[in-house]
């Protein structure tokens, strides 16, 4: 997925267009609209895979695991973007009565592609950071077993933990659940062009 600047607009002009078009999905930062590209086999089944996961964690409990379809607004940053999977437990807070902006996520989760993932590294989880419900990020490699999981310390800071290996469990404790990383990348090719 790449994001290509298309033009400059007012937050409210962007969200309006946004759900008005059939035109394909575009990303708002500071103003700069960003169309995003479709992705690719292994993105769309590790992204399914971690929804149908965190989806069976959450039954019987007030969480909710949202796909790419949702997004995330972030005030502070003037920003609005459709993460590969958000989710929140208890309260969900709306920019509005349409329900289709999150604006308390405490997990993000972002597939890494190459023309991504310098972005999902750096400004888009500066930006993420200052969301104060957020409590986990998850970065995803589409091109092996390789998950990183940022989460949020009482002090403020994050702490980075990596896990590679198909047996490994990720602890997403602020949600009281984990994932399997075997379930997350199953069915998933490895291929050489991605």
């Amino acid at each position: 997925m790449s994001l290509q600047p298309k033009h400059h607009l007012d937050f409210a002009d962007w969200l309006a267009a946004e759900r008005a078009s059939d035109q394909g999905r575009t990303e708002y930062r500071n103003g700069e609209v960003f169309a995003i590209d479709g992705s690719s086999e292994a993105h769309n089944l590790i992204c399914g895979n971690l929804v149908g996961e965190l989806g069976n964690n959450f039954k019987g409990r007030p969480c909710y695991a949202y796909i790419s379809n949702m997004r995330v607004r972030v005030e502070s940053a003037n920003l609005c973007v459709y993460p590969d999977v958000m989710a929140v437990c208890g309260e969900r807070r709306f920019l509005d009565d349409r329900r289709d902006v999150i604006t308390n996520p405490a997990l993000i989760v972002e597939v890494l592609s190459d023309s991504t993932e310098a972005y999902d590294r750096g400004d888009k989880f500066a930006c993420y950071r200052s969301i104060p419900s957020l409590r986990a990020y998850l970065l995803l490699s589409q091109r092996r077993v390789s998950a990183e999981l940022f989460l949020r310390q009482p002090s403020g800071g994050w702490l980075l933990s990596v896990y590679t290996d198909p047996s490994d469990s990720i602890p997403l404790t602020a949600l009281d659940t984990e994932l399997s990383l075997a379930e997350v990348y199953d069915k998933v090719e490895f291929t050489a062009d991605h």
